[in-house]
């Protein structure tokens, strides 16, 4: 249950990202509302995965999905370039999440 937990934590944790760039320095209120709702749900996710699982591990989890998907996202909505360069970068920090999981 953690590791689900923790998954969607990270999910999260790429929304709060998303939409606290969307707020422009917290000037529109929706996006901002956002921001605050996905911030304290991810953290509250984190805090209670890490009841069962390794610090180290769990961060790293989080921090990955939520970094994967944030620049994903931002490649898609074409606020960055979307590199062979980059994309590979990305398989190659989820595939350490994945590793990161497969050892703990």
């Amino acid at each position: 249950m953690s590791w689900i937990v923790l998954i969607v934590s990270g999910v999260l944790e790429a929304v709060w990202a998303s939409a606290l760039a969307a707020s422009q320095g917290f000037r529109r209120w929706k996006p901002a509302a956002l921001f605050l709702v996905s911030s304290i749900a991810s953290m509250a996710g984190l805090a209670y995965a890490m009841k069962e699982l390794p610090v180290g591990t769990s961060y790293a989890v989080w921090v990955g999905i939520g970094a994967c998907l944030t620049a994903v996202w931002a490649m898609i909505t074409r606020q960055e370039k979307a590199t062979v360069a980059r994309i590979a970068l990305l398989a190659l920090l989820v595939g350490s999440v994945v590793g990161l999981k497969a050892v703990s």
